[in-house]
């Protein structure tokens, strides 16, 4: 019982960082969406858009999340 204790506690101390993964990869898929475009490929520059826009939003909400614990 000592240990789920301890180690409890030691998640209380540890904070959500999972923001900086999810911006990174944002910004590389919209500089492929980006390059997609100018290239022709629409159907890549699309998703690859969808992929970046859904990536920032998931980071806005861990960001939020965190913000309020």
């Amino acid at each position: 019982m000592e240990f789920a204790q301890m180690m409890l506690d030691y998640t209380a101390l540890i904070p959500l960082q999972l923001g900086g993964d999810l911006v990174g990869l944002a910004i590389l898929f919209l500089i492929l969406a980006l390059v997609a475009g100018i290239a022709g490929a629409s159907g890549v520059a699309g998703l690859s858009m969808d992929i970046a826009k859904w990536l920032v939003i998931i980071f806005i909400v861990l960001a939020v999340v965190t913000f309020i614990l």
